[in-house]
């Protein structure tokens, strides 16, 4: 099902995509664009605001068959992610000695519901991924105190209270190497886009932390500046992320997201041909009966699942390795955990490259401990990372009555495999079921 067209907002629709086509190719859009800026490590530059074209829709833009010929999550398989508050580039602890400590000090803020808890059950909640043994080790080690008390080690039954921050130290890990830099597609007053590459986690995790692009983001405009990620991107997944200002827009982005009131269309090249355009409804949760515990697989309601529903519809079919591959279109109805990349497997069409759905998770777990190399699971999938880009997102400005469509290119690497303008298309017309 593509999303219907809405109705002509009172004012122009504000479009904007990220730069970054070779000589002569075509955009997802006919209209003018913005330009767009980097940040990264030490570059400064921000994006002009962006053009005003026509009225239109996201299901008016991304209905045409006219895609960038280019050439060019957060899984980390060392564990599930830490359950850290989003970053909104506040002043954290250590912050001015962290960047060559060989301890990190992570930051995890009180909440209501939490408050009265027992420290060693605060932090089991907040970074699932420990064990309590491992906890009480942390804390009998003294590497847990309260912000304002640095020097006051804790004791597992202290109790912590709402409002106050609890700061986790840890030896800092050996980072592996990721892109430091993204595009920015669209910056105002209360709205920040960027163009993510793959490869970058939008947050610090097990495995990583100083490479993130929230560390970018302080890198480039300092503690405090304020953005607040409204949505996530899982790392090997590039394309569109949105930003509100803390204080100001944060909240009713979020609040859009939560709603269904945001739109957004995703490309992704999966194995096999698939012929007809479907909607893959399938309830998820925890995989059931897997060993790997961020992974996220079909669930029945009555068992914890919750409903999740995504539209796919083939755009381009081409060969990969000498195996069919397609290249589709696929629109999240819901916002679940890994939804597209699980619906799709579901559905015998896994994402080409995808390291925890697209293969046996024996290969996944032999990577995590340390039995297989990563480079030699990436040389078996052909693709270091997933085939899997957020390429438009459509909302309603947050203070403003105008609908805003932006866009990423087509990566060039992902096009280097399956180019739009050159592939064959699909045999046989979409239709919905």
């Amino acid at each position: 099902m593509r999303f219907s067209a809405a109705a002509a907002p009172p004012e122009p629709v504000a479009v904007a995509r990220s730069t970054g086509f070779g000589a002569g190719s075509a955009g997802f859009f006919a209209t003018a664009a913005a330009g767009s800026s980097v940040l990264a490590m030490g570059v400064a530059g921000l994006a002009s605001e962006p053009t005003v074209s026509t009225p239109a829709s996201l299901s008016d833009v991304m209905t045409r068959r006219v895609y960038p010929s280019v050439v060019w999550q957060s899984d980390s398989l060392s564990g599930q992610s830490d359950s850290l508050d989003d970053d909104d580039g506040a002043p954290q602890a250590g912050d001015a000695r962290q960047a060559d400590s060989p301890w990190i000090d992570i930051p995890l803020a009180v909440d209501e519901a939490r408050t009265g808890y027992r420290l060693d059950r605060f932090l089991a909640e907040r970074i699932r991924r420990l064990s309590r043994t491992r906890i009480q080790t942390i804390i009998a080690a003294g590497n847990v105190c309260r912000l304002d008390a640095p020097m006051q080690p804790l004791r597992a039954a202290s109790r912590v209270r709402a409002g106050e921050t609890v700061i986790v130290r840890r030896p800092a890990p050996l980072e592996p190497a990721v892109p430091m830099h993204a595009a920015v597609i669209h910056r105002c007053a209360n709205l920040l886009v960027l163009d993510k590459p793959a490869g970058l986690p939008v947050h610090p995790s097990a495995r990583y932390h100083r490479h993130t692009l929230t560390a970018v983001l302080r890198n480039e405009f300092g503690p405090g500046h304020g953005w607040t990620m409204a949505h996530r991107l899982d790392r090997e997944t590039s394309g569109v992320i949105v930003f509100g200002r803390k204080g100001a827009t944060d909240s009713l982005l979020k609040r859009a997201f939560q709603e269904r009131r945001v739109q957004k269309e995703y490309l992704a090249i999966v194995r096999g041909t698939l012929g007809n355009a479907t909607i893959v409804d399938v309830p998820l949760g925890p995989a059931i009966g897997s060993r790997v515990r961020i992974k996220i697989g079909p669930c029945p309601l009555v068992q914890g699942g919750l409903p999740a529903s995504t539209a796919v519809e083939p755009v381009a079919h081409g060969d990969f390795r000498d195996q069919p591959i397609t290249l589709v279109r696929a629109s999240p109805l819901t916002g679940r955990q890994h939804q597209i990349r699980v619906h799709l497997a579901e559905i015998g069409h896994p994402v080409l490259g995808d390291k925890l759905y697209g293969i046996d998770e024996q290969a996944f777990l032999d990577v995590a401990d340390h039995v297989r190399l990563m480079s030699d699971l990436e040389e078996e999938l052909g693709l270091s990372r997933q085939a899997l880009h957020a390429a438009a997102i459509s909302f309603r400005h947050p203070t403003e009555d105008r609908e805003l469509v932006f866009t990423a290119p087509w990566p060039p690497e992902l096009a280097a495999i399956l180019d739009p303008a050159r592939a064959a298309a699909p045999r046989c017309p979409p239709r919905r079921p």
